[in-house]
């Protein structure tokens, strides 16, 4: 996949869109099941948006779901946001009743391209215009594609592991995410398109099935164990990965002396930096995301098109998919702040207990 790049983030910033009436969020506490719709819109048809899970990583109900609120609401358009639990059946039949219900847009984060497809086609055959969000789904039809653009995410990884590491020769374990999931695919090519150049040596590397991070802490026990505890860095592909990695590391007495990478910018993953025992993490904004993925499906609802970056070549599918992608940022101790300031994480959830200190030390407050 090329690399492809924001041309106009600006444009993507904003949602001066023709639909006037206010909606409002009548979403309860319940995140997993719960119908967040406005009630009443001057755009003709209505979005359905589908996020995969709740174990992954905690961005899709912290993040992803208010921020979308939020942007359909400040558009006035109808929308039903949904979480399928990690089950890709229970998905098909979410998206079944949103089809049901006149959802004219839907945008799914697939659990795995086949069943993604398989909703797209049966979307298609509906009327209905899909959209990918976050993830590709190979061999899928979504007429856009809305994500960061997921090798740079890799590269950040890998830079930043080799920033840790230096120059000098060492022993590296890759904690890949998901084989399922295309991001995690490369995520893993753009790390290891930087790590690849350095003096470092491939002891171990795995991908975690549906990114499970208990399952990832027996892989990375048993990675470490078989490279006899000589492990120097951890290519891990998401936060939560990176805590299952320290956890064992911290087991060993390695907490804090072997770098981890990570990605998400999560409480847990901040904290982490914030105390040493990770490296960096990877901030992807959840408000930039939703919006982009806003305007995309506004467009579709008012029978526009979406403004766009460039296109992502569908392997599977041979087609090259429109697509919207925004630049992710590293993340280290010296640039939390970053984080705070753009909404992705509160200060008062961070800096808690013994992370107080460690806050204040990094100008957090």
């Amino acid at each position: 996949m090329n690399r492809k790049h924001s041309l106009a983030l600006a444009a993507l910033m904003g949602l001066a869109m023709t639909v006037t009436a206010c909606g409002s969020d009548d979403g309860g506490d319940d995140a997993s099941d719960t119908d967040s719709s406005s009630q009443s819109s001057s755009a003709d048809g209505k979005i359905g948006v589908i996020l995969p899970d709740t174990e992954s990583s905690v961005r899709w109900e912290s993040a992803d779901r208010p921020a979308l609120g939020a942007a359909f609401d400040a558009a006035g358009v109808e929308y039903d946001i949904q979480n399928a639990e990690g089950d890709a059946e229970r998905m098909t039949q979410i998206a079944d009743t949103m089809i049901g219900n006149g959802v004219t847009v839907l945008a799914i984060v697939n659990l795995d391209s086949e069943s993604g497809a398989a909703i797209q086609e049966k979307a298609a055959s509906q009327g209905v215009a899909t959209i990918d969000y976050d993830r590709l789904t190979l061999g899928g039809s979504a007429e856009y594609y809305v994500s960061f653009d997921n090798t740079v995410v890799g590269e950040l990884q890998g830079q930043g592991l080799a920033d840790c590491l230096g120059d000098k020769k060492a022993n590296i374990v890759y904690l890949n995410g998901a084989p399922t999931d295309n991001n995690a695919t490369l995520f893993a090519d753009g790390a290891h398109s930087v790590l690849d150049e350095m003096p470092y040596e491939v002891v171990g590397e795995q991908d975690v099935p549906d990114w499970d991070n208990e399952e990832a802490a027996t892989i990375f026990q048993q990675l470490y164990t078989a490279a006899n505890g000589k492990v120097d860095g951890v290519l891990a592909a998401n936060d939560g990965l990176a805590g299952a990695a320290i956890g064992i590391l911290e087991g060993n007495g390695q907490a804090g002396k072997v770098p981890v990478t990570g990605q998400d910018a999560t409480v847990e993953g901040l904290q982490n930096v914030l105390a040493g025992t990770q490296c960096m993490t990877v901030y992807k904004s959840a408000t930039q995301e939703a919006e982009a993925l806003a305007q995309a499906a506004i467009a579709l609802v008012n029978g526009e098109e979406a403004e766009t970056t460039g296109t992502t070549t569908d392997s599977e599918g041979g087609r090259d998919v429109p697509s919207i992608l925004l630049e992710p940022q590293s993340i280290t101790k010296v640039n939390v702040m970053d984080v705070i300031e753009d909404g992705g994480q509160k200060a008062a959830d961070v800096c808690t207990g013994e992370f107080k200190k460690l806050c204040a030390d990094a100008g957090i407050s």
